[in-house]
């Protein structure tokens, strides 16, 4: 029973993670979920920065700190290791919920392109972003990454180990694929208004400090193979000159 209980929670954790991402593509793109980036009266300015910005502080600090080396020791001195990386996921989930629910529109149009062939190619862009975030995931092991391979292994008996140190595909050239096609998705925008500038710079400057810790924390769990890797590979965007390849294993943060 309990082991059952493991594997539902795990699975009910990442369905609610994949219909937060299928909610926060249609947030961005101001189509078809009910509650968008832009949709909304406006209000006062100030009140709405004050919101939005509280509300990108309780992500990040979620995001960031309940991924970290230390406190996951501490974290899992409470929480079994089986659905401890479910929990965050959850966690995280209930994190972009709340901003969806909660986030204030700003008014106000910075630019809008008018053109149909130019709107049609920045939101192929934006597609793009979404799709390159999902295959980075699967790159890295999409189910490990979410709790589902924890809470299966649990529910059947066998013990988890952790994936093999490897660079495959993208991670051959960049660091950070998937941080690459979340840039491409927060900004790639036909219509952007001061909202969606905002969370275009605060979801950019979230990912761009936490990189810092995240490879902190790599380099301590991998020690001289990932300080090789990442002194060989770009962060963000591949290099002219080509590289020699090194084994990695990415853990978002």
């Amino acid at each position: 029973m309990k082991r059952f209980a493991v594997l539902l929670y795990g699975t009910t954790s990442y369905a609610i993670f994949f219909a937060t991402f299928l909610y926060a593509i249609g947030f961005l793109a101001n189509a078809v979920v009910p509650k968008t980036i832009d949709s909304g009266a406006p209000g006062s300015v100030l009140g709405a920065l004050a919101v939005n910005f509280a509300l990108l502080g309780v992500f990040a600090l979620q995001h960031s700190v309940m991924a970290r080396i230390d406190f996951k020791r501490w974290w899992t001195r409470y929480v079994p290791q089986p659905v401890e990386r479910s929990t965050y996921v959850l966690a995280s989930s209930l994190a972009m919920i709340l901003l969806f629910a909660a986030w204030q529109p700003l008014p106000g149009v910075i630019f809008s392109v008018e053109h149909p062939i130019a709107r049609d190619l920045i939101t192929g862009l934006f597609c793009t972003g979404v799709l390159l975030v999902l295959y980075s995931t699967f790159l890295i092991d999409h189910f490990d990454l979410f709790g589902l391979r924890q809470s299966w292994l649990y529910f059947r008996g066998t013990e988890y180990s952790d994936k093999n140190f490897v660079t495959p595909s993208l991670y051959k050239y960049v660091r950070h694929p998937l941080y690459v096609g979340w840039f491409i998705t927060f900004w790639a925008t036909p219509d952007m208004t001061w909202g969606h500038l905002l969370m275009a710079i605060g979801t950019t400057s979230y990912i761009l400090v936490a990189i810092v810790f995240e490879e902190r924390d790599l380099l301590r769990q991998l020690g001289s193979d990932y300080r090789q890797w990442r002194e060989t590979t770009p962060m963000f965007f591949p290099s002219l000159r080509g590289k020699r390849s090194q084994p990695e294993r990415e853990v978002a943060a």
